[in-house]
Formats: structure tokens, sequence, C-alpha cells
């Protein structure tokens, strides 16, 4: 079994681990981590790297493809025509396509969850909307061969609800013990129709810190590759 993980600069790095954590426990599986171009990828905080070994050349179609969120980057990769082509040209070979927290937002530019209903993370949840695609505030949403994600850690519900899809109850419940996932949080504050407005204000600073944050970071990386060009 092919699994493709599409990677890109500013990518939240749960999104990414939390999926692969879960599904690299299947026996048979092959992960494939795929970027527009080889190379190392930086996560949103810029302090983690992963290696990209395959581009969009290398891996032409998988049997199941992920897309992961970040904060802001995932405008970029939105905009980005030939990612976007890739992206639809995976999905015509797919058993399952995913995603996590705005991960979703990506699927829903490049048309594929059209009249669909997914989520995302509760930010970017209102997005969905302007590509014709039905929010739906659950953790994990399930509409044909599409599973999207709330936000982050619900990548990895996400990837157990699929690998009970893929190898049965029984053995999901295996992993689950390997991973020893039983989540029992010190707050109820994971869900924002738990929260107090207060709370609620808090996160919305903090998200637009990490955007501003962010958004330096890639600047940065895109003035380096100028920087190498004109070397």
């Amino acid at each position: 079994m092919k699994i493709a993980i599409l990677i890109y600069n500013g990518i939240t790095m749960l999104d990414v681990i939390g999926p692969y954590e879960v599904w690299s426990n299947i026996d048979g599986v092959e992960v494939f981590l795929v970027a527009k171009r080889k190379g190392e990828i930086k996560s949103d905080t810029g302090f983690v790297t992963l290696k990209a070994k395959y581009n969009f050349k290398d891996i032409k179609e998988a049997d199941i493809l992920l897309i992961p969120g970040s904060s802001i980057a995932f405008i970029n990769v939105m905009k980005d025509e030939k990612t976007l082509e890739w992206i639809k040209m995976i999905d015509k070979s797919t058993e399952f396509t995913t995603s996590v927290c705005s991960g979703s937002i990506i699927l829903a530019k490049a048309g594929l969850l059209k009249d669909l209903k997914a989520t995302s993370h509760w930010k970017t949840m209102p997005l969905l909307k302007e590509y014709h695609v039905i929010p739906t505030k659950e953790r994990v949403v399930k509409d044909g061969k599409y599973i999207t994600s709330a936000g982050v850690s619900a990548g990895i519900d996400m990837a157990l609800v699929l690998c009970e899809e893929l190898v049965g109850e029984d053995k999901t419940k295996a992993i689950q013990l390997v991973l020893e996932y039983d989540p029992n949080p010190i707050y109820k504050s994971g869900n924002i129709d738990n929260c107090e407005p207060e709370i609620v204000a808090l996160a919305e600073k903090k998200l637009k810190r990490n955007t501003k944050r962010e958004m330096g970071f890639l600047k940065l990386l895109a003035n380096r590759k100028v920087l190498k060009k004109i070397k």
C-alpha cells in the first residue's frame, strides 16, 4: 500500500507526523514524503525540518493521499497550479484522499470537495463555503473516499478512522494501543464550543502571532532562494 504525503515549507508538523505514526504501523505500507522540489522542508515554527526524497515527477499515483495543513502557508499552496495539478492527478488513483486542519482548504481549492461534507480547523472552517463545500463541525468527516479532520491533533483520529477501513477494528485497536493513544487532556478547551469567550480571544491572539511569525519565516525562505539564484 502506497501512501503519499504532501509536504511544503510552513507545514504544521503534527499534521504530518500524527497520521504517519498511525499508518506506519500497517503491515506492508510504504510512506512517501513528497514535495514540489526535493530537499529540506521547514515546519511553521522554523525549528523542525523534514526531508523530501521525492518530488512530483517521482510520485504519480498512490493508494492514499494526505494533505496536511498550516497556519498561513496553505495559502501559497492554493496558489500554486503545479501543486494543485499534482494533487488532482494523485487523487485519480487513490482509494482514499485525506487532509488535516487547513489541508481541506487546499483540497477544496483543487475542486475535489465540491458539494461534499468536510471539516477543518475552526479558524479556517468558513473558507470551505467559498469552494462550495459543506462545512461540518466534527472532528473527522468522511464523505465517499474523502476523509477530512479538524485541527492538528485531529489528524490522529482521522488516521485511525482510515486505518479501520483498511485493516479492520481489531488491528486498528492494536495500533492505537501501540501508540498508547488514550487522550485525557487536562482541560476540555480543545473544542471551541466548550470554551469561554476570553479563552477564544486568547487563542485568536496566539493564532495571529503565529501567522505573523510564519509570514516572516516564509518571506525569509523566499529571500534566500532569490539570493541563491543571484549567486
